[in-house]
């Protein structure tokens, strides 16, 4: 018997634990080199895991498990022949009692009852928000009744199969005493690593900053305008929408090459201000697993389809989890956008070891006094948050206000003024 040890690899200089989301392939199947056996979470990213030879699968670790690098997660025996390909002859051969023997022999064991009964893996529950299904509709038959992707695909394609039922003639309800009934139960869930790895952050970010927020409104009525006239010609010519996110990027982008300390940040063990000559720009990103913010590199380079078709790139991969370590690193300033949510107002956290954070929120139709009139304008309220230590409190009015300029003439912000 061979047997090859498959372990944990290196995956990022930051990375020192995994959590094993997923089997991909059942204990004991064969599995060819390269066959991706399971998926990882980890910090930043979910990662499938390939397998470093051909033979037969033996589990080591389990669904759910935090393994550190190097920890061992499976081994494959690579003496086991293929079941499909060893005695073709001999199938062929078996008579119809030897068939029903091999019918009960493997017959599937019942599914154990745990925490992961009728919950869905990171790509199925995905799956499971774009069509509208509920763990009600789908039936899991992974490890210890887990929805797998293949759960979710099935009962998508039932669901389009189902003739949609024609309204008959009504019918007079029953009318019934209401039973009322107050359930306590109470369900455990483990958090899982991304959302244990926000939680950390965020405690960090608030305790070891000296965080302020400041808030302004700005006046989108211009935006609003060239958006309405131009967005014809803009997708034309470059297969996107001109959205609110690339203008908000790129004024926060002029303005922090304006203003280096809002872009700068503080190394604490050295007691020095660390200033950047580029804006990389992260850009929160809500997934099913939690909120990514992945950067937007050199944004105060790039053109504004350019931002926007990077904005969509990495929300793409964000909510597939397809993202890259790469492109999860680094990031000078972070921009999110509670208001695509309905949030009116928000006191943002400042994200990682950056020094200040710009919150945007709903727009909403309000009455304005514009030179002795009243008028209805979309407004929207922004907020940023700041580390003191690094930024002080005049900079970040005025960084706020500069934004707010840029945005409500956009002329300046296109020339470049």
């Amino acid at each position: 018997m061979s047997i090859v040890e498959m372990r944990v690899p290196t995956i990022g200089e930051s990375i020192s634990e995994v959590t094993l989301s997923q089997w991909l392939k059942e204990d004991g199947s064969y599995v060819e080199m390269d066959e991706s056996i399971c998926e990882f979470e980890s910090d930043k990213a979910t990662l499938e895991f390939p397998a470093e030879a051909a033979g037969k699968l033996i589990w080591v670790a389990a669904e759910e498990d935090d393994l550190e690098i190097g920890a061992l997660v499976a081994k494959i025996d690579t003496s086991a022949a293929k079941s499909n390909g060893s005695a073709p002859s001999q199938k062929k051969e078996e008579s119809a009692p030897a068939k029903e023997e091999n019918k009960k022999e493997v017959k599937a064991e019942p599914q154990k009852e745990s925490y992961a009964t009728g919950h869905p893996s990171p790509a199925a529950a995905k799956m499971m928000s774009e069509n509208g299904l509920s763990s009600n509709d789908v039936s899991g038959t992974g490890k210890d009744g887990r929805i797998t992707k293949e759960d979710v695909q099935k009962a998508i394609e039932a669901k389009k199969a189902t003739p949609v039922k024609s309204e008959t003639k009504k019918e007079t309800p029953v009318v019934s005493t209401p039973t009322v009934s107050f359930s306590r139960n109470v369900r455990r869930k483990k958090m899982s690593r991304m959302r244990r790895t926000i939680a950390k952050r965020l405690v960090e970010a608030k305790n070891g900053t000296a965080m302020l927020t400041t808030f302004n409104e700005v006046d989108l009525t211009n935006i609003m305008a060239l958006r309405k006239k131009y967005q014809e010609k803009f997708v034309e010519k470059n297969g996107i929408k001109l959205g609110f996110m690339s203008l908000f990027t790129k004024a926060c982008a002029k303005v922090l090459m304006e203003m280096p300390d809002v872009n700068a940040q503080l190394d604490s063990e050295t007691n020095e201000f660390i200033y950047h000559d580029f804006a990389d720009i992260s850009i929160a990103i809500s997934t099913p697993t939690g909120l990514v913010v992945p950067p937007v590199h050199n944004a105060e380079s790039l053109k504004f389809h350019e931002i926007e078709l990077k904005i969509k790139e990495l929300a793409g991969k964000a909510r597939s989890g397809n993202l890259t370590l790469d492109e999860m690193s680094g990031g000078t300033f972070t921009i999110t956008n509670g208001g695509v949510f309905g949030s009116m107002m928000s006191t943002p956290i400042i994200n990682g070891s950056q020094s200040a954070i710009l919150g945007m929120h709903t727009i909403q139709q309000r009455p304005m006094a514009i030179d002795g009139e009243v008028k209805i304008r979309p407004m929207m309220y922004l907020a940023l948050s700041y580390d003191h230590r690094v930024i002080d409190g005049s900079t970040s009015v005025t960084f706020l206000v500069k934004v707010k300029n840029l945005l409500e003439d956009p002329v300046t912000l296109l020339l470049d003024l």
